[in-house]
């Protein structure tokens, strides 16, 4: 199978992907991300059975790329998107 390419900004939907493949995938986007010096994301997981969710926190409380992370605020999704606040590079 190809590789999928996903243009790297401030912004990444995840409601294409499986709980599975979350934590490669933030883990290259994350890295990604601060190459590019984009070190604030908004992480769309849906809202669903928040299995998707999970797996993103999950991901994110372990990471050392993550600094913070937060639920969006309802104008930018509310309990179906997270914020991220990326550590920059050294």
């Amino acid at each position: 199978m190809d590789p999928i390419h996903i243009p790297i900004t401030d912004q990444l939907d995840l409601h294409t992907f499986r709980p599975g493949e979350v934590s490669d995938l933030l883990q290259d986007y994350f890295a990604a991300c601060i190459e590019q010096e984009i070190l604030s994301i908004r992480v769309i997981h849906g809202k669903g059975t928040g299995a998707l969710k999970r797996g993103v926190h999950a991901f994110l409380e372990k990471s050392p790329l993550v600094r913070s992370f937060r639920e969006a605020p309802p104008d930018a999704g509310g309990w179906g998107a997270t914020l991220v606040e990326l550590k920059p590079s050294i």
